[in-house]
């Protein structure tokens, strides 16, 4: 579910438009906007509603080479003790959220995403699959992503080289052995993700 996954994670897989200074480019080193980032996680509940939680608690590795997406290098840790959000007045629901029901998070208090393969044909529209590890096991997931817009910021936000990534996916959450409460609460989960990735500049980049 965590897929994450992360996020962002997503970014990797995309080409854009190359310049000049593209043509000789490496992955470059990208970081999330934590405040405009949401991993959100939704199934159905007894056939009455559509409920989710939200992923808070998540870094990693982004490496994006948008000239050969194959390059590109997407690891996403999730911490999940303290990592969910569901809106207020839910700390019961959290509980069973953490307890070993579902994610036992005393014994498994982390997931981890890790791309395998990114596939895009048109340098905006693709799919990233990679390996997500809940529970102690681990499966492949695969999204399918979008690239919104790259280019940098308004100088009043900052100025920074943006990539914004929209995400959707499915998982069939008894794959990791969550399986409580199924069929009365679904064993598809949908995966939603939208991100921006703001590239990481280096000293030298930053004095020049």
């Amino acid at each position: 579910m965590k897929t994450a996954f992360a996020a962002a994670s997503l970014a990797a897989l995309l080409t854009a438009p190359l310049t000049v200074a593209d043509a000789f480019a490496e992955p470059a080193e990208y970081e999330f906007d934590k405040s405009h980032t949401t991993i959100r996680a939704s199934w159905n509940h007894l056939g009455y509603s559509e409920q989710s939680i939200h992923f808070t608690d998540y870094d990693g590795v982004l490496l994006l080479d948008f000239e050969e997406p194959e390059n590109s290098t997407v690891d996403v840790t999730f911490s999940l003790a303290d990592g969910f959000w569901v809106g207020a007045n839910q700390d019961r629901f959290v509980n069973h959220l953490n307890s070993g029901d579902l994610f036992n998070t005393a014994e498994y208090p982390e997931a981890r995403f890790v791309a395998t393969a990114f596939d895009t044909e048109d340098g905006e529209t693709g799919t990233m699959t990679g390996d997500l590890t809940l529970l102690g096991q681990t499966h492949p997931v695969t999204l399918n992503v979008e690239l919104n817009k790259r280019e940098s910021k308004p100088e009043q936000m900052g100025g920074a080289m943006t990539a914004g990534f929209s995400a959707r996916g499915t998982i069939e959450r008894s794959q990791w052995g969550l399986g409580y409460a199924i069929p009365a609460v679904s064993d598809e989960i949908d995966l939603v993700i939208e991100t921006e990735l703001l590239l990481v500049e280096d000293d030298e980049d930053s004095a020049e």
